[in-house]
Order: structure tokens, then C-alpha cells, then sequence
């Protein structure tokens, strides 16, 4: 694994040093993010990020398709489509944490994870990252993901800290007060 990370770390410093050069640091931001939530929707782009069966250049098609499809910016698709010819989509994950983590350092940003049972707004984005904030008191920069198991509600991770206030966690703590009073 410490191999996968020292990977992932060079390509992302690369990418970094790039879109900074291109001045495009917000553009490939946004685009890594999309792409980390589609990685996580489609457990065929998944597959095929990690295939040894597929060659280079059908992984490159495939991938170069979806970022055009995605409406991908240049440097992310060039960058993606290097990744594919190196044989390295499967560092793909690791690469986008490192480059938002880098971006975020650098910027003097905490960054909050925030899960939710449907995608939020930009307004209820906005909302939150204000609120977070005030309550911890340096700029936040808020990575969402969707996960329809939780029902309803958020799950909020700020370092070490987590807020959960899902459905479905409140659901299991009933379920085991009420198996207690049985």
C-alpha cells in the first residue's frame, strides 16, 4: 500500500504544479471531484480504472469518452489520459484525495466530508460550509458524496471529528434501546 500512496503523491504534485502553472487549479478541482463521485456511482467505471484485462488504448478510449461526456477540462482530460497510457487509472482515487488534500493545504483550508442521502444544493452547500465556518473558524472546503443507505440526514467529518445525525443511525439507536427494554 505504501507504494500505491507514493504514487498516487507524485502524480498528484504533478497535476498540482500543471494547473497551477495553467492557473486552472479550481477547474481540475471541480473535475476530480465529479470524476471521485462518478468512481463511486459506477461500479463499471470502477472496473474499468482497475482492469488488467483492458489494454492501454481501450482504457484510454474509455476514459477519454467519459471526460468528454462529463465536459472534462483539457489539462484534467490529458492528465486522465496519461494515467491510462502509464497503466496507472488504478492509482486514480489516491491521486484525486492527494491533489484535493494538497490544494486544501496550501490554501489554508480544512477540508469536511459530507455524506448525504440525496445531493445537496449549492444553497444548502453554501449553508453548510458557512456554518462550518463559524464553528471551527478557518475557510472549509466541503467534499460531498451521496449515499442513499443513510435516508435522510448528514454524516460530517472535520479531521478527527464526526456529527452524524443520519436516519439511519438514529433508526439503530432506537432498535437497540428498544431490544434493551425487551
Amino acid at each position: 500500500m505504501q507504494g500505491l500512496s507514493a504514487i498516487a503523491q507524485r502524480y498528484a504534485t504533478a497535476l498540482y504544479e500543471l494547473a497551477e502553472t495553467e492557473k486552472t487549479l479550481d477547474d481540475v478541482a471541480a473535475d476530480l471531484r465529479d470524476l471521485r463521485q462518478m468512481l463511486v456511482d459506477s461500479e463499471d467505471l470502477a472496473r474499468l480504472t482497475r482492469s488488467p484485462i483492458l489494454s492501454r488504448d481501450e482504457q484510454s478510449k474509455a476514459i477519454a469518452a467519459i471526460l468528454d461526456k462529463a465536459g472534462a477540462k483539457p489539462l484534467t482530460k490529458k492528465f486522465v489520459g496519461t494515467l491510462a497510457m502509464n497503466r496507472r487509472l488504478f492509482a486514480l482515487p489516491g491521486i484525486i484525495d492527494a491533489f484535493l488534500s494538497e490544494l486544501a493545504r496550501r490554501r489554508g483550508e480544512v477540508t469536511a466530508e459530507i455524506s448525504s442521502a440525496k445531493a445537496l444544493t449549492k444553497t444548502q452547500e453554501k449553508a453548510l460550509t458557512d456554518a462550518l465556518k463559524k464553528a471551527i473558524g478557518s475557510t472549509v472546503a466541503i467534499e460531498t458524496k451521496v449515499e442513499p443507505a443513510l435516508i435522510g440526514g448528514l454524516i460530517v467529518k472535520v479531521g478527527s471529528r464526526m456529527i452524524d445525525s443520519s436516519l439511519r443511525t438514529k433508526l439503530q439507536r432506537l432498535q437497540l434501546a428498544m431490544k434493551g427494554t425487551a
